[in-house]
């Protein structure tokens, strides 16, 4: 874990504050670490960029898979030729 050097205040209304405390809570962590968290996520600051993974995934053009009645037939024979199968 990298060594923490500095500081940052940020102001929040009261709502605001309740619900990263209560959503600290809920993953048995600090405040000042849900933040962390969230300033990675969103600005990449550790490792690749997860949101930019996620989109290139999602842009790419759909797979091919065939006719789903034969693939179901497929399947329910490989199943129906397994060694434990009933």
């Amino acid at each position: 874990m990298a060594t923490m050097t500095r500081r940052l205040q940020v102001l929040l209304d009261e709502e605001r504050y309740r619900r990263l405390e209560q959503a600290a809570r809920r993953r048995r962590s600090s405040v000042a670490t849900l933040v962390r968290d969230a300033l990675d996520r969103t600005y990449g600051l550790q490792g690749p960029d997860a949101t930019e993974a996620a989109d290139r995934f999602l842009a790419r053009l759909p797979l091919d898979v065939g006719d789903w009645t034969e693939a179901k037939r497929d399947i329910a024979g490989a199943y129906e030729r397994a060694p434990d199968a009933q």
